[in-house]
């Protein structure tokens, strides 16, 4: 149902949300880390990598397929209504994660290096400077209260960029999300120095054309 197919992560989507009863379900698997678990410290540690990704990513993945069986074998209007809070929460926690993993990359290979570009010149007009934006990214994010996530996103409407957050693990579907935190790192000064802008800048190209 929540397809984390390259256009998937590109815009996560709610567009299946209501499986057909009696349809079969895709089976999602957890994707391999583009990097070691140790590749992005000392901002982020192999510790909480592999704890994060093994155990916390996994719980989705598995959450998700047990909630799409059931909604698939599920001739209960009532029951498949009820469903739809673990297919929300597990498949936003699938797509989020699996965004968020890209948007990394080991400092050592351009983690944290933001170049003269369309992403640069795009935060430099929206937000006054690159320092100005992580200013008040990290600000926004950091009144989450509990879990949630901080996101970039393109407003198609405005084409600008603007910070938005989402609680718990609820997907970003008001904007294409760009960067993605996962605020559970608590890393929002540090984090910025593995922060993959390439891959944003490559997400930016696709929807602001």
């Amino acid at each position: 149902m929540f397809s984390v197919a390259t256009r998937a992560l590109r815009r996560p989507a709610m567009a299946r949300t209501f499986l057909a009863a009696g349809s079969s379900a895709s089976v999602h698997t957890l994707p391999d880390l583009p990097y070691p678990y140790n590749a992005l410290e000392p901002y982020i540690s192999e510790e909480i990598m592999t704890l994060h990704h093994k155990k916390h990513h996994q719980t989705y993945v598995t959450g998700l397929n047990a909630a799409e069986e059931a909604y698939t074998k599920s001739t209960s209007v009532k029951e498949q209504i009820t469903l739809q809070a673990a297919l929300k929460f597990n498949g936003g926690g699938h797509i989020n994660h699996s965004l968020f993993w890209k948007n990394l990359a080991p400092a050592a290979q351009d983690g944290g290096k933001l170049d003269n570009g369309p992403l640069k010149s795009a935060i430099e007009r929206d937000f006054g400077s690159v320092e100005e934006f992580k200013k008040t990214f990290n600000a926004k994010t950091a009144a989450i209260q509990g879990s949630g996530w901080g996101w970039v996103g393109y407003n198609a409407a405005t084409k600008k960029l603007e910070i938005v957050t989402t609680a718990n693990q609820d997907p970003l579907t008001t904007h294409t999300p760009i960067i993605g935190v996962d605020i559970w790192e608590h890393y929002l000064n540090a984090i910025w120095n593995v922060i993959n802008f390439k891959e944003a800048e490559k997400r930016l190209a696709e929807v602001a054309k």
